[in-house]
């Protein structure tokens, strides 16, 4: 009796060190040689990714977008004017984003303007192929205005698909360069530009060519209808800024401008005496402005 109540002991110590000297082999083989195996949380937890820094003062500039970004009506009815674009431009009166980082001569060769009249968010992954060859450290998004510029507001582009294509955007980008900075500006605000504009008469000639006929039609029209139909566009363009600003926010490299383009009270100064709608030069400065303050900005505003 006595000699078989010490074998379940002798049993139990003999199963307790083969455990131990397991878990010891497990230890060493984890450290690595001698070294006692770590401790604490670092044992679990990788050490944090630091953030990448934003660097203000980059060497080139690549623009993609739409008419605002080819300076349509800034210099001649109906047509672009590149040269006084808020992003690449070389006009002294509009002092671009580029000419303000890089410097005027420096920005000649080092600054490149991909953005096409008419664009959609649609046609940005297209444009991005292209700036990716020019391989800038800095990248400027502004799109989204024709996305509700249609000819009704019932064609207007579906935030959903805007949101695709934004997303699809910035991969072509991240899959080339990974490590280029972007600038995305919100929308303008399409209501406070009908409201600026409707009260000359060479504007209102000119929205009858078909210049934002979702926002601009029958301009004089203040019936429920016309009411309903201008608030439509102006909630989509809210979430259109919505979308640019949530992508935008997953990047470490994206700066969204906080809605600093939406809220600025352009005025008739800033408007194209042409069209009254679009940017003149004045107001591609004032835009070039605003981006220039945002990516000197040692902190992005939203």
């Amino acid at each position: 009796m006595r000699n078989r109540s010490h074998r379940p002991r002798a049993a139990v110590a003999m199963a307790t060190a083969v455990l131990l000297g397991a878990g010891a082999l497990t230890a060493c083989d984890a450290s690595g040689g001698d070294s006692p195996a770590p401790k604490g949380p670092s044992a679990t937890k990788p050490s944090p990714k630091p953030t990448p820094t934003w660097d203000a003062s980059p060497d080139s500039l690549a623009a993609v977008g739409d008419s605002i970004t080819r300076g349509f009506d800034a210099c001649s009815v109906l047509a672009d004017c590149p040269e006084a674009s808020w992003a690449t431009g070389t006009d002294s009166e509009v002092r671009s984003l580029a000419t303000r980082l890089l410097g005027k001569e420096r920005a000649a060769d080092h600054s490149w303007n991909h953005a096409k009249t008419g664009a959609r968010m649609a046609d940005l992954p297209g444009q991005v192929e292209q700036a990716v060859a020019n391989r800038p450290e800095l990248l400027t998004v502004m799109a989204g205005a024709n996305d509700a510029c249609r000819p009704s507001a019932a064609s207007m582009t579906p935030v959903t698909e805007f949101r695709a294509d934004f997303e699809k955007a910035m991969r072509t980008l991240r899959r080339e360069l990974p490590k280029t900075q972007v600038y995305v500006s919100s929308v303008p605000d399409l209501m406070r530009l009908w409201s600026q504009g409707r009260t000359n008469p060479l504007g209102k000639q000119i929205w009858k060519l078909g210049i934002c006929s979702s926002m601009l039609a029958d301009p004089d029209a203040r019936d429920a209808a016309a009411t309903e139909r201008r608030e439509s566009v102006q909630s989509r363009v809210i979430a259109y800024n919505k979308v640019l600003k949530e992508v935008c926010a997953k990047d470490l490299r994206c700066r969204y401008d906080g809605g600093a383009v939406f809220e600025y009270r352009f005025d008739g100064d800033q408007l194209s005496h042409w069209d009254w709608f679009h940017p003149s030069k004045n107001g591609q400065s004032r835009l070039a402005e605003l981006a220039y303050r945002q990516v000197k900005a040692k902190d992005p505003e939203g």
